[in-house]
């Protein structure tokens, strides 16, 4: 079946957020979060290197938006139920349709870390690609020194699999090691 055909919902809750697909004119909140949290986001997002103009923002959700519309890219915006707030982003990434494998990706806002949003985002997301998108397998994969993204696959129930050695280049241009966790069906789903 061709991905473009399927039908699914843009938006989805869990108890306090909202996690729904890219708007326009959703390039301005993305910009204001990114720059507030590039210092802490940096070592982990290399697209950061480079703080992006709010056109540049807007070029990308828009580009996002038409993704998640052509199936190609699931990006997910979280937004706080109770304040509206845009508190970062997440989404289904590196995909293969056929064999219904997704990567979650995801950052947060500084001013929204140690709540507990992102796990909360996390597993909304894995509960819609197993329940909705009948996934057979959903890896996270993270940088071995970004704690906060390992946390987060731990308090999702995600099993590290391995540590992927010398796989990518960091922020500096050294060699580094990735952590790959998985929930995959018919061992822990």
């Amino acid at each position: 079946m061709n991905p473009i055909l399927l039908s699914f919902p843009e938006e989805f809750e869990t108890d306090r957020l909202i996690i729904r697909a890219p708007r326009w004119g959703d390039g301005s909140l993305v910009n204001e979060a990114i720059h507030e949290s590039a210092s802490e986001l940096r070592p982990w997002l290399p697209f950061l290197r480079h703080l992006p103009s709010v056109d540049d923002s807007e070029s990308y959700v828009r580009k996002a938006r038409l993704n998640f519309l052509e199936r190609t890219d699931l990006v997910l915006h979280i937004i706080d139920k109770l304040t509206g707030d845009f508190v970062g982003s997440s989404g289904l990434h590196r995909f293969d349709w056929n064999v219904r494998k997704f990567e979650i990706g995801y950052w947060l806002r500084t001013s929204q870390t140690g709540k507990g949003l992102m796990t909360e985002a996390v597993i909304g997301i894995t509960n819609f690609a197993i329940n909705t998108l009948e996934a057979n397998r959903i890896e996270i994969r993270c940088d071995r020194r970004n704690a906060s993204s390992i946390r987060v696959a731990e308090r999702a129930g995600f099993m590290l699999e391995g540590t992927l050695r010398n796989l990518s280049l960091n922020e500096s241009g050294n060699l580094t090691d990735i952590k790959v966790f998985s929930k995959a069906k018919g061992y822990e789903f």
